[in-house]
């Protein structure tokens, strides 16, 4: 069955430049939110409209392109990470059918000569469009700070050090990820615009998407269509955090359904934010989230192990 959700609101001005019984307070309900729901929606996040409303208008001008001028853009060695990755190429953990969605890959630019520069490609940027390059960049370095100020609120729920994360997602490998879930034009057999699946990274912002689909699933069991307001971001936990918790937050399952018949003509435009760590970041469990009540519940292992054993099985690296 599925329901509608009013998913959880926080401020993000309160941590940023409030007291410290406003910082105190979003800190507790940020937690709350991500331990109880696995989503919380977020306000004040440094993404203008004027921003926002410009990558939308060059994200669908970039996938309305023909297929010819995408396809240069696909470099298949790379595994999706950087550029175009075309229909059908991904689908969720554990599922055959090819999710119905193609996209686009904006990663991280070292600009401090940090050596681990090397272990990224470099960006494939759009010869037809300069300004969706430009914005595509612009909103990747608002929402990795946005990002980095969640994780400090985070770390103080997690009674770390506030910048217990800011090495370890310092030119972490987060990817920006513009998705065009496009028209159905048949029966899908099975196939959704994206299979149930839980995120990777540590967390995960994503900014308004242009139609309805997103659902999460809750604690009873339940698909529930979450919706946030304008001028918010949904954020939630990925896989990574939930590993380095012991699954005191938990990575939630979510999923994009297909929309009505009447309306599978028509196109979603979804722009997701995965904040990675560095891939020699320890995903050991906390100790202080080991328990009797909640034991080990993970191997230890580094962000860049668990990240290639996960391209591997969405079927984006062999």
């Amino acid at each position: 069955m599925s329901q509608s959700l009013g998913i959880p609101s926080v401020d993000l001005a309160h941590f940023t430049q409030g007291n410290p019984e406003q910082r105190a307070q979003f800190v507790k309900d940020l937690g709350a939110a991500f331990s109880q729901v696995g989503f919380v929606a977020v306000k004040n996040h440094g993404l203008s409209n004027d921003l926002t409303e410009t990558l939308y208008r060059e994200v669908k001008a970039f996938f309305d392109l023909p297929a010819e001028s995408k396809l240069k853009y696909e470099v298949k060695e790379l595994a999706g990470q950087r550029g175009y990755t075309s229909w059908g190429r991904e689908h969720a953990k554990g599922m055959t059918e090819a999710d119905l969605k193609e996209f686009w890959h904006f990663g991280q630019e070292v600009t401090d000569n940090d050596p681990i520069a090397k272990e990224y490609p470099d960006n494939i940027w759009c010869e037809e469009l300069p300004e969706f390059n430009k914005v595509g960049m612009e909103a990747y370095n608002r929402l990795e700070e946005a990002g980095r100020q969640l994780l400090r609120a985070i770390a103080l729920y997690l009674e770390l050090d506030e910048k217990y994360f800011d090495d370890k997602i310092h030119n972490g490998n987060s990817i920006l990820r513009p998705i065009h879930y496009g028209p159905i034009l048949n029966e899908p057999k099975g196939a959704v615009r994206a299979g149930a699946h839980e995120d990777i990274n540590l967390i995960t912002l994503l900014m308004g998407a242009s139609a309805d689909g997103l659902q999460i699933l809750n604690k009873a069991g339940e698909w529930v269509s979450v919706t946030a307001l304008p001028d918010q971001v949904v954020v939630n936990v990925g896989d990574m955090l939930q590993r380095l918790t012991n699954n005191v937050l938990k990575s939630t399952t979510h999923r994009v359904i297909n929309p009505p018949k009447e309306l599978w003509h028509t196109s979603r435009y979804s722009i997701p934010f995965f904040l990675h760590p560095r891939s020699e970041m320890r995903l050991d469990c906390l100790e202080s989230c080991i328990t009797p009540n909640n034991p080990l519940h993970y191997e230890p292992c580094s962000a860049g192990e668990y990240l290639d054993q996960r391209l591997q099985e969405i079927g984006l690296k062999n």
